[in-house]
């Protein structure tokens, strides 16, 4: 087989704020209950960041372990990709700002905006660079604050989401063209414009000048994500010349332990190859597929080698799924 340069995960690291907040914190000022929460969604408790905490700020603890576990240095860094919906500032990118933090060396930083499908396209991204040998060590970051889009008055949201970062380290390396080949092997992306009105913030610095709060139509959310999900997953498992039920885990994001055990089914995946980390995460975005990653690589589940089949869907609509070997 002819020889091929891949994008391979040489590193996974994450980091959650310290504070935790539980469902009965929340029942505290929110018309809302620990029950109600478990029961629609599956969400235990959330992280949330500190005032002074940026999204930059949880993006470079992120990469720091990242790079500690791949064996390399800020000063290897030459690719820096951040997917975040909640930016430190307007510009510069959220990725320049953990560039400087880090003390990386110049090299080429950017954020990717695609909400909670944010880190599968970061990826794609950053596969054209890595495995074109323009990239010879890239780390790619989803981060979220997403607390700070909550309407504190709108329950069917606000108990949602959680923030953190996950990190991985991608580099270049030879494989053979085959599945057997560790590295990127598949991707599928989408997205529909004209679903925006299901899943979206209300305010922007180019329209009414504010933060916004999130909104969302749950219930038509659920019904989309297990439908288009579930094509785009048979879509990059096609791409990746791999069955589906081939996956050793399926790391999905975490918006939702319903719609997770959905998608599964759909997709004819068991659940015992399923990382869920909902319940102590909630959702945190783009964070939550690097998040779940890095916990399944902590506790021994996942391994090198093994088959991992991750995919996301968030406002836009947005949606993709990526299939790699680690």
């Amino acid at each position: 087989m002819t020889k091929v340069l891949r994008s391979v995960v040489t590193g996974v690291g994450g980091y959650l704020p310290d504070k935790v907040v539980t469902n009965q914190d929340l029942a505290m000022f929110v018309d809302t209950s620990d029950e109600w929460i478990r029961e629609r969604t599956g969400i235990h408790q959330r992280h949330k960041a500190d005032d002074d905490q940026a999204a930059s700020d949880l993006a470079v603890i992120a990469a720091q372990r990242a790079l500690e576990a791949a064996g390399r240095t800020p000063d290897d860094v030459d690719l820096i990709i951040v997917a975040t919906t909640t930016p430190d500032l307007t510009f510069p990118a959220t990725a320049a700002l953990v560039q400087r933090k880090l003390g990386c060396p110049i090299g080429i930083a950017f954020d990717v905006q695609a909400v909670c499908s944010g880190f599968v396209y970061a990826l794609s991204v950053a596969d054209g660079f890595v495995a074109r040998g323009r990239s010879k060590c890239a780390l790619v970051i989803g981060s979220e604050t997403m607390t700070r889009l909550m309407d504190w008055n709108d329950r069917g949201t606000c108990v949602l989401f959680g923030d953190g970062a996950g990190a991985v380290v991608l580099e270049p390396q030879d494989g053979e063209g085959a599945v057997s080949d560790r590295g990127l092997l598949g991707f599928a992306l989408r997205a529909d414009g004209t679903k925006q009105d299901l899943l979206f913030v209300d305010g922007g610095p180019g329209t009414t000048g504010t933060r916004g709060f999130l909104r969302m139509q749950g219930n038509q959310v659920f019904r989309h994500a297990v439908v288009n999900i579930s094509e785009a997953i048979h879509a990059a498992a096609e791409d990746a010349g791999v069955p589906v039920a081939s996956v050793d885990w399926f790391i999905p994001h975490q918006a939702n332990q319903r719609i997770l055990e959905g998608v599964a089914r759909r997709v004819g995946i068991d659940e015992h190859k399923v990382i869920s980390t909902v319940a102590q995460h909630a959702n945190t975005s783009a964070a939550s597929i690097p998040l779940a990653l890095d916990q399944g690589v902590k506790d021994g589940r996942v391994k090198p080698g093994q088959l991992l089949l991750l995919e996301a869907m968030g406002g836009g609509l947005t949606w993709g799924a990526c299939v790699l070997r680690l």
